[in-house]
C-alpha cells in the first residue's frame, strides 16, 4: 500500500466523518422543529376542545340524521355511561386497562418489570400499549344493512370499575345492548335480553387470560344472513429498551397457520400478507415482549396482516401493526368465539409452557435446525440450571463458556495436533519450496507437498474440519444471547444491561459504520481476537503460495477482527463478553497443549512414518493421474505461447 493510497483512504474517512457531523446536526434541527410543531398542534387542540364540547349536543341530532354510521352507533348507545376512565383489572403479574369505549385492552402495565432508563435515573414501570396505541373492534352489519364497529360503542359492566383478581373474583364482563327505539333523541330504553359481550377471565399468576366474544339474542338486530365477522386489531408498539434500532428491527407480526407452522412478516421492511387458510394465533411481537391472540377451538378462517415502519417523526413508535381476523359466528342468538390473550415477556421457557409453539417468537436460529437444536437442548437447559442457583449472569456466562470449551476439547486438541504436525514438517516444506521456486512449477510443488503429507500421515484438512465443527456453537450463541429475556436489565461489571451494548463513552453524534458510542466488551473482544490471530499465525506452517499471496492472506486475517469492532458495537454485551471469554479460554488451552505436546518427539514420529511404504488408494492414483494430465496441458499451453 503506497503513500497515495493511504492519503486517499484517510481523505475518504474524513469525508465520511464530516458528513456524519453534518447529518447529525441536520437531523437534530429537524427533530426540534417537529417537536415544536407537535406541541403547538396539541395546544391548539386543547383550546378547541372547549368550543367543540359546547356545540356537540346541538349538532348531534342533525349529524345523526345525515350520517348512517352515527345512527347505527346511537342504536347501541348507553346513555348511563360516561366517557371517562377505564375498567381496571389487577393480577399478580400485571394491571390491565380496558377502555369503556370499545371494550378492548387499552393499556397493560407489567408488575416488577421496568422500561429502560439511564443509569442512576428512577425506574419507570413497563407499560405496553398506552395513549390509544392498541385498538380492537368487530365490524358488524345491522338489520338494515348499515355498518357498525364495536370500537365506537360504550361497554357496560355490572361490576365495579376495578377488579382485583383472586380465586373467586376473576371475570370481567363488558356488554353493549341495543336500544329498543332507534330514535336519536329518545333512545333511553335498552333491550336487556340482547347484547354482545366481551368476557375476560383471568388467572392471578398468569400473563395469559381468556377472551370470549358472545352474541346473545342478536338475530333481530343484526343482518341475519351474515355469520362471518371481522375482528380488526391495530397497534403501535412503543420502544421500552435502550437500543431503539435493534428493538425496531426485531418488531414484527408472527402467526401460526393450520399446519402448525410458525412464521412472521419481514422484520426489516414494510410487508403485507393475505391468508385464505386458517390461523391459530397472531402476535404483535417486540424484542422482549409480545401480545398474542390465540384461538381456543375454531381458528380464524382468514386474515390480512400488515406491518409498516412509522413516520420518521415518531421516535418512540417501533412499527405500525394491523391484523384483520375473520371468524364465524353460526348462531346469532347464543353463539360464541373463544380466544385467549397473552401480554407478557417473550421468554422461551415461559412461552414453551403453553404448548402452542409461542416460543418460536424467540429468535434462536429456527431456519437452521442445528442452531436451534443446540440452543434448545444444550445452551438453554444449562443456562436455566445455572440460573436456578441465583448466580450473577456474568458468572453464568463464564461457567457456560468453560463448559463448552471442555465439551469441544477433543476437537480443539485434534486441531492443535494437525497444526503441530504441519509445523514439524516445516523443514521438508521449505525444501520443496526451494526445489520449485518458479510459478510454472506450482503443480509439481503441490504434488510433492501432498506426497510428503501422505507419507508422514498428515491430513492438511485435519485442522480445518474440527474448527468448522465449532462454528455452529459460536453461531448458536450469536442467536441466543441477544434473544435471552433473562439478561434484560441484568448488570455485570460496567455493563448495566447485558441484553444491549455496554457503552463507556457516548459521542453525542453518529460515526459512520460505527455508531454513537463505544462498547468496551467489543473493544476487548477485538483486541483478544487480534492477539489470537497473531499467535495462530506464528504457530501455523508456511503457506504454499507466493509472498504476495501470503501477505494478502495475513492482511485479511487481521481485517476480520477490525470488522468485528464495527459489526458488534451495537450488539448485546453478553455476546461480546462471551466471545471475549471464548478467546481467553482458547489462549489458555493453546498454552496447555504446547506444554503437553513434545514437538521434537512428534517430528521423530513423522520421520519414522515417512520411512514406511505408502499404499495408495484408487482415488489417490486417479487424482495423481489427473494432476499429471493438468501439468501436461499447462506445459503444452506454455510451449504454444513461446
Amino acid at each position: 500500500m503506497d503513500k497515495n493510497t493511504v492519503i486517499g483512504l484517510l481523505l475518504i474517512f474524513l469525508l465520511f466523518l464530516g458528513f456524519s457531523f453534518y447529518q447529525t446536526n441536520r437531523n437534530q434541527k429537524i427533530r426540534e422543529a417537529q417537536e415544536k410543531q407537535l406541541a403547538e398542534q396539541v395546544a391548539r387542540q386543547a383550546e378547541d376542545t372547549t368550543a367543540l364540547s359546547l356545540t356537540t349536543d346541538t349538532a348531534a341530532t342533525a349529524t345523526a340524521a345525515s350520517d348512517p354510521a352515527l345512527t347505527a352507533v346511537q342504536q347501541f348507545s348507553n346513555p348511563q355511561i360516561a366517557d371517562t376512565g377505564d375498567y381496571v383489572v389487577e393480577t399478580n403479574k400485571a394491571i390491565y386497562y380496558f377502555s369503556k369505549k370499545g371494550g378492548c385492552l387499552r393499556k397493560a402495565m407489567l408488575k416488577d418489570v421496568y422500561r429502560y432508563t439511564p443509569k442512576d435515573s428512577a425506574k419507570l414501570p413497563l407499560v405496553l400499549f398506552e395513549d390509544g396505541s392498541n385498538d380492537m373492534g368487530i365490524q358488524l352489519m345491522l338489520h338494515d344493512q348499515t355498518e357498525l364497529n364495536t370500537r365506537d360503542c360504550y361497554f357496560l359492566s355490572e361490576e365495579a370499575d376495578t377488579l382485583v383478581v383472586d380465586d373467586k373474583n376473576n371475570t370481567l364482563s363488558l356488554r353493549i345492548y341495543p336500544n329498543i327505539t332507534g330514535d336519536a333523541v329518545a333512545c333511553q330504553t335498552q333491550d336487556a335480553t340482547s347484547y354482545i359481550e366481551y368476557l375476560y377471565t383471568f388467572t392471578p399468576d398468569d400473563y395469559r387470560f381468556s377472551y370470549k366474544i358472545r352474541f346473545v339474542n342478536m338475530e333481530k338486530y343484526l343482518y341475519a344472513s351474515k355469520h362471518d365477522y371481522t375482528l380488526e386489531w391495530t397497534a403501535q408498539p412503543r420502544t421500552v429498551e435502550k437500543n431503539y434500532e435493534t428493538e425496531k428491527n426485531l418488531t414484527s407480526i408472527y402467526y401460526m397457520d393450520n399446519t402448525d407452522d410458525v412464521s412472521n412478516l419481514d422484520e426489516r421492511k414494510d410487508a403485507q400478507q393475505d391468508f385464505t387458510s386458517p390461523l391459530k394465533w397472531v402476535s404483535f411481537k417486540q424484542q422482549f415482549f409480545t401480545t398474542c391472540l390465540i384461538v381456543d377451538d375454531r381458528p380464524f378462517s382468514s386474515a390480512t396482516l400488515q406491518v409498516s415502519s412509522p413516520d420518521k417523526s415518531e421516535t418512540s413508535v417501533l412499527k405500525n401493526c394491523s391484523a384483520t381476523l375473520d371468524f364465524e359466528m353460526p348462531d346469532l342468538n347464543k353463539g360464541s368465539f373463544g380466544m385467549s390473550m397473552y401480554v407478557g415477556p417473550n421468554q422461551y421457557r415461559l412461552l414453551k409452557g403453553y404448548n402452542m409453539k409461542l416460543e418460536r417468537q424467540v429468535p434462536l436460529g429456527w431456519g437452521f435446525f442445528l442452531l436451534h437444536w443446540i440452543n434448545r437442548f444444550i445452551i438453554i437447559p444449562i443456562f436455566n440450571w445455572l440460573e436456578a442457583y441465583g448466580l450473577n449472569y456474568g458468572l453464568i456466562i463464564l461457567i457456560l463458556t468453560i463448559f463448552i470449551k471442555i465439551v469441544v476439547l477433543p476437537v480443539s486438541y485434534k486441531t492443535y495436533m494437525s497444526s503441530a504436525k504441519m509445523r514439524a514438517l516445516k523443514p521438508e516444506i521449505e525444501a520443496i519450496n526451494a526445489r520449485y521456486p518458479k510459478e510454472e512449477d506450482m503443480m509439481k510443488k503441490q504434488q510433492a507437498t501432498m506426497s510428503l503429507y501422505k507419507s508422514a500421515g498428515v491430513s492438511p484438512a485435519g485442522g480445518c474440519l474440527p474448527m468448522l465443527l465449532q462454528m455452529p456453537i459460536l453461531i448458536a450463541m450469536y442467536r441466543f444471547f441477544p434473544a435471552a429475556y433473562e439478561l434484560r436489565q441484568k448488570s455485570f461489571l460496567w455493563a448495566e444491561d447485558l441484553s444491549t451494548y455496554d457503552s463507556i463513552w457516548d459521542f453525542g453524534h453518529r460515526v459512520p459504520l460505527y455508531g454513537d458510542h463505544m462498547s468496551l466488551f467489543t473493544i476487548l473482544m477485538t483486541i483478544a481476537t487480534i492477539v489470537y490471530t497473531w499467535l495462530n499465525n506464528k504457530l501455523m506452517s508456511p503457506a504454499q503460495g507466493n509472498k504476495d499471496q501470503q501477505r494478502m492472506m495475513n492482511i485479511m486475517m487481521y481485517m476480520m477482527p477490525i470488522m468485528f469492532l464495527f459489526m458488534f458495537n451495537n450488539f448485546s454485551s453478553a455476546l461480546t463478553y462471551y466471545y471475549l471469554l471464548f478467546n481467553l479460554a482458547t489462549f489458555l488451552q493453546m498454552f496447555i497443549f504446547r506444554f503437553a505436546v513434545n514437538e521434537d518427539k512428534l517430528r521423530a514420529q513423522l520421520q519414522e512414518n515417512m520411512k514406511k511404504p505408502v499404499k495408495k488408494s484408487k482415488w489417490q492414483l486417479k487424482m495423481e493421474e489427473m494432476q499429471k494430465q493438468q501439468a501436461k496441458m499447462l506445459k503444452e499451453q506454455q510451449n504454444r505461447r513461446k
